[in-house]
């Protein structure tokens, strides 16, 4: 009886265990190339306990003609700039967009969870069975969480330390 206990406690400790490790991820996992999609970015906690500010998200190359949603009590700043290279939507070159969403300014306490959406185009140049990462910094009262690690396999690789960035798996086009 006892050690039907102890394992217990223990099966319950490791099944709480991604919990507190969990991190910002997409709703919707994967996409069709050459399509619309709209990003919904989970934000489950702030920073060990302090409420989150700000989150920042970098646009993944071949994410295009990005359109953030605005959040009540949140400021929104979108950053504008050229692309590595022209892209296409739907058979039209674009050379620059939206890079980077920062939303501001608002307060999400640690035991709330929420949302921050934006929505974009797959271009025509993405390739399916490829995964494109979307890193956020989540920016709060007290602490930073950088979700930022993309895997060395991928060519937008960072070198800078931190958790897995959200990622989207490119399927064919429809």
């Amino acid at each position: 009886m006892f050690r039907t206990i102890v394992l217990g406690v223990a099966l319950l400790g490791v099944a709480g265990a991604p919990l507190a490790n969990a991190h910002i991820t997409l709703e919707n996992q994967q996409a069709p190339v050459g399509a619309s999609y709209k990003a919904v970015l989970r934000v489950p906690h702030g920073c060990e306990g302090s409420a989150t500010v700000a989150v920042r998200v970098r646009m993944p190359d071949g994410f295009i003609e990005v359109k953030p949603m605005p959040k009540p009590g949140w400021k929104l700043d979108v950053v504008r700039g050229k692309y590595q290279k022209p892209m296409s939507m739907r058979g039209t070159k674009v050379n620059e967009g939206v890079t980077q969403v920062d939303w501001s300014g608002g307060n999400l306490p640690d035991a709330y969870y929420d949302e921050f959406v934006l929505t974009g185009y797959i271009s025509d140049e993405a390739q399916a069975g490829q995964t494109m990462y979307f890193p956020v910094v989540q920016e709060c009262e007290k602490g930073v969480n950088r979700w930022i690690e993309i895997p060395a396999g991928d060519a937008a690789h960072t070198d800078d330390h931190g958790e897995p960035a959200a990622a989207l798996k490119l399927l064919p086009k429809r």
